[in-house]
């Protein structure tokens, strides 16, 4: 009897939420994680308008014993999973360099190192699993605690931290690489032979 009276609050629960509610309340959210899976800058706004589709479509399967981050994730990680196998087919350049140029602006060849490591990083993390992929970026670039980590994912925290391992150890093997091409390429001979 009690299985069934969870499961019918559960639907009540889930009956009374919607999407606009589920919007104001995780917007930002969605936005974040849809950037740390991988998501462009210039599509996370199409990519988060994706999540909300299927948040329409599916608000009545919501479990409402369940954490609405932890269901919106999910959505998140196959949307972006999506888009990753479609963005090979396509890469536009954005600039975030400002029209007009400000007296302290950094030098060409400061600028040049900061959109070089940018797109290093980048590389790095596009070849990286995405769930190991967010829990990256959150530990390392959002300095979210593995705790919190943990906690937003509903995952325990032995498992964010087994994946932060494993996707440190990915990270410097990737740097390792792509320093190593580099390092070949100033090395060849200004005539391009072996």
């Amino acid at each position: 009897m009690p299985l069934l009276f969870s499961a019918t609050a559960s639907r009540t629960a889930s009956a009374t939420l919607d999407v606009r509610s589920v919007h104001h309340e995780y917007a930002e959210f969605v936005w974040l994680t849809l950037q740390r899976l991988g998501v462009r800058d210039s599509d996370v706004e199409d990519a988060l308008q994706e999540v909300f589709v299927v948040v329409h479509k599916r608000l009545h399967t919501f479990d409402a014993s369940a954490r609405m981050s932890t269901w919106l994730f999910g959505i998140c990680l196959r949307v972006a999973a999506s888009y990753r196998r479609r963005a090979h087919r396509r890469r536009e350049t954005v600039s975030d360099l400002p029209g007009d140029a400000a007296c302290a602006e950094p030098s060409p060849e400061e600028t040049a190192a900061t959109v070089e490591a940018r797109e290093r990083l980048t590389a790095i993390l596009d070849d990286m699993a995405l769930d190991k992929r967010a829990i990256f970026v959150m530990f390392e670039l959002d300095e979210l605690s593995c705790e919190a980590i943990a906690e937003c994912l509903s995952i325990p925290v032995g498992t964010v931290h087994s994946r932060l391992h494993a996707a440190r150890k990915a990270f410097a093997r990737s740097l390792a690489r792509i320093r190593a091409r580099e390092s070949s390429r100033k090395a060849r001979p200004a005539g391009g032979g072996p």
